[in-house]
Parts: structure tokens; C-alpha cells; sequence
């Protein structure tokens, strides 16, 4: 296992919910970045983001570690998501607010 994928694997870990994104949750530096971290606010989920314009190997690596050619990349509970079209989507259809309760991680709704 490469140094890089000890990284990532460790970044995963810390957290239950890890952004892998350009920029921050308080500068996004892409409009996908933004959506997402808009997202994750309005749910109220904390997260940790990791900016991958400030280390290109995590930047590339994160790509070969889920098998997915872009970013932002969302994981929850150590498992991958999906990028900013499949948030959103799950966001509007109710499927990610499920998803997190499932995962404990928001109350369902009343």
C-alpha cells in the first residue's frame, strides 16, 4: 500500500463525513465544491475538508482510491458517496438525508 493510500485511508477514518475538495468549506475554489459544502450546511452534518489543491498527490490519489475522475468526493462513515451531480441528486430525492440517519448521523425527520 502506497504512503498516499495510507493517508487517504487514514483522512477516511478520522471522521465520519471527509470532502475531499477545491478549496475549503469556507472558500470553495469550484463551483462542485461549493454545492456540496452548501449541502452538508444545510443538513447541518459536520464535516471535515480536505483540500486537494494543496497536495496533488492526495489530489490525484484520492481519484485511484474510489475509482472516480473528479472531485469533490464525499465519504460517510468510510464509505464513498459519490461527486457534486450525485449529492445533489440524493439531496433533492431525500435519498442522503435517509442515508445519514442510517448512518446516525442526522435525526429523521418528524
Amino acid at each position: 500500500m502506497s504512503d498516499v493510500t495510507q493517508t487517504i485511508e487514514q483522512q477516511i477514518k478520522s471522521d465520519d463525513v471527509v470532502l475531499y475538495m477545491k478549496g475549503n468549506a469556507q472558500f470553495p475554489m469550484c463551483g462542485f465544491s461549493g454545492t456540496v459544502v452548501q449541502v452538508l450546511k444545510h443538513l447541518e452534518i459536520p464535516f471535515t475538508a480536505i483540500d486537494v489543491m494543496q497536495d496533488m498527490e492526495i489530489r490525484e490519489g484520492i481519484k485511484e482510491y474510489s475509482k472516480w475522475p473528479t472531485i469533490p468526493q464525499l465519504y460517510v462513515k468510510n464509505e464513498f458517496i459519490g461527486g457534486c451531480d450525485i449529492i445533489r441528486e440524493m439531496f433533492e430525492t431525500g435519498e442522503l438525508q435517509t442515508l445519514l440517519e442510517e448512518k446516525g448521523l442526522r435525526k429523521a425527520a418528524s
